[in-house]
């Protein structure tokens, strides 16, 4: 199969490997499309983060077709239409054309949407609903989220949406993010353009001259300050990406604030494929229900390197322009 490869001096190549075979409890998929994260190009670029990379391909979700089965797989057949978070739970990354998965984590694709938006779900979705069940929001909570228009900000905001909830103020960039938030029902009186305002004076003139009871971070490092200073005293803070400041942690600590570090990874670890199963079938109820909007998706080009080169640059530089990038496959 082709795969692009990431290489000791974190190059990537396209090369061709031996295409996997399922084992006991295993599907093989053939992939047709990649959702790209800012995780992939982080690998590269962080020791961290480079801990969650388990083969040389890199790539954490698909959509696709299964096309062989291991022994003992009693729901999924041949020909299924699927999606999943494949992290470090298959045989490899998502930049390649198959992948070998424990049936238990793949998913049924919803049936009103296509391939690439299905692609595009996984991560950002399975995230931003730990986000919504770990905040604790309530009808009487304001919230306040950073980097809405992003891919899990973007989720969150639907997800609140769709169970009616639209106590909330945002941050958005750029025309293109500020019309995507729009575009999904946000009004102006709720999103601060951080390159025009002042983020905390205009936030707390949005939320009738309070602070917050929730802050959500997708952002990090300055705007984790932001985000703090803008919680009350015994706030809940959620971290989506774990870029703290000594600042920000001295903040947090004052205010008594009750910070919840939202991450996959331990589910991965521990191999609670249950976890991301149950995440993706309530997405799928819900979009399938018509209570939530797949987000919008960019198909920024084919399974290549100037592909990957191309979305992760766009990715690092948040140009993405308020839409969720894909890699079509085949």
């Amino acid at each position: 199969m082709k795969a692009i490869l990431l290489n000791q001096n974190n190059t990537l190549s396209l090369g061709e490997l031996h295409t996997p075979e399922p084992a006991k409890g295993q599907v093989r998929i053939k992939i047709i499309a990649v959702g790209l994260n800012p995780i992939d190009y982080q690998m590269r670029e962080n020791e961290f983060e480079r801990r969650h990379l388990h083969s040389p391909i890199l790539g954490r979700e698909l959509s696709g077709i299964v096309d062989s089965l291991g022994s003992d797989v009693d729901r999924l057949r041949i020909g299924d239409e699927v999606f999943c978070s494949a992290g470090s739970m298959g045989s490899n990354g998502t930049y390649a054309e198959y992948i070998v998965l424990p049936e238990e984590i793949v998913v049924l694709k919803p049936h009103n949407i296509s391939f690439e938006q299905a692609a595009g779900l996984p991560s950002a979705g399975i995230t931003a609903l730990q986000c919504f069940n770990r905040m604790g929001v309530n009808g009487n909570s304001s919230i306040f989220i950073t980097g809405a228009a992003g891919g899990v900000g973007n989720l969150l905001v639907r997800l609140l949406k769709a169970h009616h909830y639209n106590h909330f103020v945002v941050t958005a960039g750029s025309e293109e993010s500020i019309q995507s938030l729009k575009d999904i029902g946000v009004t102006d009186a709720q999103i601060v353009n951080y390159k025009k305002e002042d983020i905390v004076q205009a936030a707390v003139a949005k939320n009738k001259g309070q602070t917050f009871d929730i802050a959500v971070d997708c952002v990090g490092n300055k705007l984790a300050e932001i985000s703090g200073t803008l919680l009350k005293k015994n706030g809940v803070y959620i971290d989506v990406t774990n870029f703290h400041t000594s600042e920000s942690r001295d903040i947090l600590f004052n205010k008594g604030a009750t910070v919840h570090h939202i991450s996959n990874f331990i589910y991965a670890v521990e191999k609670d494929f249950s976890y991301f199963a149950r995440s993706l079938e309530y997405l799928k109820k819900m979009i399938e229900g018509g209570m939530l909007v797949a987000p919008e998706v960019n198909n920024i080009g084919f399974l290549n390197v100037e592909t990957v080169e191309r979305a992760h640059l766009a990715l690092k530089q948040n140009q993405t322009r308020g839409k969720k990038l894909v890699m079509k496959v085949i």
